[in-house]
């Protein structure tokens, strides 16, 4: 073949390549767009009671927020509980407020939003909103849930709803200056800084960054078990007066929401049970552990056995593990990854979520598949260390799942 020809066989192949790649990016796009258009609802919630949702923003008076820009600004959260229900003709609950869809739209960008996500608008929750308490019962157990990092609280509806179906207040909260959106009743919008994302960071300059949050989102956690502790003294409508069975309090968080749920339970008495979900452990309770009941709930990291930063990661958490004197559970799901245990697993393009684990070789668990073992595992063991249930119904739960690597403390 003379070189002329040759050049032109080249020319024409890598053309038709071009035109094979572009045909099938847009088939991709195409079939995204679909599937951002697509109703779809969350998996439904597995204990007896209906369940409703109600929200609230509080101010910590006492506390002013380092992340602000203005000095002297007072910490806020806004609180999302779930409860047991009473049914009725309430409405459904959005999963997400509009006004928190079209700032998360303007903050995600074109492609996040409406390629690469599910029309946020288009997904069915299980709540109702602000619906009596039911009353099957005096009061329950109440149990604090934090996502992690950036995320909204609203990410974690399938854990809190079906928690809150079994019988328990689930109450999640979003910071300002800490989640990475918050839109708040008087439609301010704030956001995080990109200098106060620790994954912005180098590794040394994101752990002195942790270590000056962590303190924040402990002492948010701690605000909001004492203003939920005046709620069930005394709520101005009445509905949850004595309904929050305060002495039984729990909590678990995913990634940085699950360091906190450790440090907190470390810190403060009043916790009485806890889950770190997929969370790097950071604080003091790495050193001193912990006295409660806690259970670790990890996603498949046999891949970073040989990572330094991961090695380290899982000896802080079976030290932790190790010491825990009233028993404990660590618990890896093969197959799983660090999103397994939000809706994203269900919210994110199926297609692009297929992409990259076949590429990454990790997350082949199906999504629902994912919820199902991680709601069943939380219910279970709130319900052996808040309600009194036997922990054994833990070992049980683990052998309906071939998927899940479980090790148990006994209690003592």
């Amino acid at each position: 073949m003379s070189g002329k020809r040759f050049f032109r066989w080249l020319i024409r192949g890598l053309a038709a390549v071009f035109i094979l790649v572009i045909g099938a990016l847009i088939s991709l796009l195409a079939l995204m767009w679909a599937e951002h258009k697509t109703e779809i609802t969350l998996p439904a919630p597995t204990g007896h009671f209906a369940v409703g949702r109600t929200m609230y923003t509080w101010v910590n008076k006492a506390e002013t927020d380092e992340l602000a820009p203005s000095p002297g600004t007072r910490r806020e959260v806004l609180v999302w509980i779930w409860y047991p229900s009473a049914g009725g003709s309430a409405p459904p609950a959005e999963y997400l407020p509009a006004p928190w869809r079209s700032a998360l739209e303007r903050y995600s960008g074109v492609m996040m939003s409406q390629f690469f996500t599910r029309d946020l608008s288009r997904v069915q929750t299980h709540s109702a909103s602000d619906p009596d308490v039911s009353p099957e019962q005096r009061s329950y157990p109440v149990v604090i849930m934090r996502a992690g990092g950036g995320a909204l609280t609203a990410d974690f509806t399938t854990l809190a709803e079906d928690l809150a179906s079994h019988g328990y207040f689930v109450v999640g909260f979003d910071a300002p200056y800490r989640t990475s959106l918050v839109v708040l009743p008087d439609n301010r919008i704030i956001e995080r800084r990109q200098a106060d994302n620790p994954e912005n960071l180098s590794a040394d300059e994101a752990n002195r960054l942790i270590n000056r949050l962590l303190p924040m989102w402990t002492t948010d956690t701690r605000f909001v078990v004492n203003q939920l502790q005046q709620l069930n003294s005394s709520d101005a409508s009445g509905r949850f007066t004595g309904r929050l069975d305060m002495q039984r309090l729990g909590m678990f968080g995913h990634s940085f929401g699950g360091a906190t749920a450790l440090q907190f339970c470390h810190e403060d008495v009043r916790c009485k049970a806890g889950i770190d979900i997929d969370g790097a452990p950071y604080g003091s309770v790495v050193q001193e552990g912990l006295k409660q009941p806690f259970m670790f709930l990890l996603s498949d990291h046999s891949r970073e056995q040989s990572d330094p930063a991961g090695m380290q990661i899982g000896a802080d958490i079976h030290s932790i593990y190790s010491r825990l004197p009233n028993g404990g559970f660590l618990i890896t799901i093969r197959g799983a990854h660090h999103f397994t245990f939000s809706d994203q697993a269900l919210l994110k393009s199926q297609y692009m979520m297929r992409v990259i684990s076949s590429l990454a070789g990790v997350g082949k668990l199906e999504a629902r598949r994912g919820l199902t073992i991680t709601t069943t595992f939380i219910h279970t063991f709130f319900d052996a260390y808040l309600k009194g249930a036997p922990s054994s119904a833990l070992t049980g739960v683990s052998s309906q799942y071939p998927e899940v690597q479980f090790e148990a403390r006994q209690d003592r």
